[in-house]
């Protein structure tokens, strides 16, 4: 068994910050609900406000594939079309 972890930061344009705030707290709920999801965390930056850190934690990758479909076919996914992600994916073993 694995488990995947996504981590880096999203880098917001300012047009599109009131509607990436606004939608926030619903895309963390549905994420934290989602089968699989162990850790979902999005934290704007204090410094920075249009960088927000992100971590993920998926219990295996079928379920983190399942996180990247439903985000891209989200309301998340149209108000956050034109921001710039740097992240990091891996797969890690577990052991049982």
């Amino acid at each position: 068994m694995s488990k995947v972890t996504l981590s880096g930061h999203i880098e917001v344009p300012t047009e599109d910050l009131d509607s990436v705030l606004a939608e926030l707290p619903n895309h963390i709920a549905l994420t934290q609900a989602e089968a699989g999801c162990m850790t979902f965390k999005v934290t704007q930056d204090s410094g920075n406000p249009q960088r927000f850190e992100v971590y993920e934690e998926f219990t295996d990758r079928a379920a983190f594939e399942r996180h990247q479909t439903r985000v891209k076919a989200s309301y998340w996914g149209e108000v956050t079309k034109n921001i710039e992600r740097f992240y990091s994916i891996t797969d890690h073993s577990v052991e049982q």
